[in-house]
C-alpha cells in the first residue's frame, strides 16, 4: 500500500507544500501546469461526481458546468458519501469510469 512506501510522508508533505505555493513543482510539468492554469474549457465526454456528505467547501455544479463543451453529466451519490468518492463508493466511481464512454 501506499502507507508502506518510505516516500509517503515526504510525498504528501511536498503535494501540501506545492498546493499552497510553498513548494516548487517537478519542472518538466511545468508548460502543463501553465496550461491549465488558464482553465481551458474541457472537451471530452465528461461526468463530475460529489458525495452528498461532502463537508468540504466547493461551489455548486451548475457554476462549473460551463467549463465543459462535450458531452457532461453531473451525478450527486447518496448514501452519507463525503468527497473521497474511490474509496467511499467504489461501485459509482467505477461505474462513472465505464459509462463515460458511452457519452462520446
Amino acid at each position: 500500500t501506499a502507507f508502506d512506501n518510505p516516500d509517503h510522508v515526504d510525498i504528501v508533505v511536498h503535494n501540501y507544500r506545492w498546493r499552497l505555493g510553498l513548494a516548487e513543482g517537478e519542472p518538466q510539468y511545468d508548460e502543463l501546469e501553465q496550461r491549465l492554469a488558464k482553465a481551458p474549457v474541457i472537451a471530452v465526454p465528461t461526468i463530475t461526481l460529489e458525495g452528498d456528505a461532502n463537508g468540504a467547501p466547493h461551489p455548486d455544479p451548475s457554476a462549473y458546468a460551463k467549463k465543459f463543451s462535450g458531452k457532461y453529466e453531473h451525478r450527486l451519490i447518496t448514501g452519507g458519501i463525503g468527497h473521497n468518492l474511490p474509496q467511499e463508493a467504489p461501485k459509482a466511481f467505477a461505474d462513472a469510469i465505464i459509462q463515460v464512454a458511452s457519452l462520446a
